[in-house]
């Protein structure tokens, strides 16, 4: 019954998100539609029973970048919209999801279809376009989830807008933690999981903290390849720091080095060190409010 009545709270809080998206943003300027998505988002991630911490957000770009993170989960789009609100490229299928498509595709999500390469290249010569604007977009190098324990290899073909732009790469790395200071895989939508057996588990999850790193921004050079490295080193190198692990020689989808608890969660011992030794670390709360200081 408790699971049933959060699940009920969500769906209320996306048809308020709806109601919003229509009401509210024709008439509202760009700032304001920024402010309402992000209030917006920090309150998904609290009816989720999850909270957000900002590492190193003084490297934040506002404009004209192409953000590129690791993907764990659906939740992901709502953790870097309550960091900052930003357009996604997302999988096509999404715009068929009830109210989430609806409300991805008026925030200005662009859709792909993963299965034509002509598609790829419309949609790079779209994220040029608005780089070169001085819009932001972000997408998810990895082209899938995983359980967010390693990064998959990272693909280089969306690296060519940044390119094709001059426009600089901003890498966040996403990383979940359970209560007692583990890394939590119950986010994690992967395999044969549904939409809402994926929300049961983070439903269960909770009380979760989605870690958001953000990552010096890397300049834009002549080779798309040589940048998707350059963002994964970084995004790799900043998961590690936070799970306080030995590096991964390769990427794949089995757990890392940290010891797993019967949940399947990595206990990252250095996670509590690395988090209070960040000057710029930020906690936010689903009031939008700000607090500064260490988040351990």
């Amino acid at each position: 019954m408790k699971l049933a009545f959060r699940k009920a709270r969500l769906i209320v809080h996306l048809l308020h998100g709806m109601l919003t998206v229509a009401t509210r943003f024709p008439r509202a300027s760009v700032a304001e539609r920024e402010a309402l998505n992000r209030a917006w988002s920090l309150k998904m991630l609290r009816l989720c029973g999850m909270r957000l911490v900002v590492h190193n957000d003084s490297a934040r770009l506002d404009a004209g970048a192409l953000v590129v993170a690791n993907h764990i989960s659906w939740i992901d789009i709502y953790v870097i919209n309550a960091w900052r609100p930003t357009p996604f490229v997302s999988k096509a299928e999404i715009r068929k999801w009830p109210v989430v498509g609806w409300l991805a595709q008026q925030l200005g999500t662009v859709f792909i279809q993963r299965e034509k390469r002509s598609d790829a290249k419309r949609i790079m010569h779209e994220l040029s376009d608005r780089l070169s604007a001085g819009e932001l977009m972000c997408v998810f190098p990895e082209g899938t989830t995983s359980d967010g324990l390693t990064l998959l290899p990272f693909h280089a073909n969306m690296f060519q807008a940044a390119v094709s732009a001059g426009s600089p790469v901003q890498p966040v790395c996403l990383m979940y933690e359970d209560a007692q200071g583990r890394q939590s895989t119950a986010p994690a939508y992967i395999g044969d999981l549904s939409l809402g057996q994926s929300l049961d588990a983070l439903l269960r999850g909770a009380p979760l903290t989605a870690h958001v790193y953000v990552g010096e921004a890397l300049a834009p050079g002549a080779d798309r390849r040589m940048l998707a490295a350059q963002a994964e080193q970084t995004i790799g190198a900043a998961l590690r720091s936070l799970q306080g692990a030995a590096p991964v020689v390769a990427p794949t989808l089995a757990p890392a080095a940290a010891p797993a608890s019967e949940s399947g969660a990595a206990t990252p011992a250095g996670l509590r060190a690395v988090v209070a030794s960040q000057s710029q670390d930020r906690t936010l709360l689903d009031e939008g409010v700000e607090q500064r200081g260490h988040s351990a």
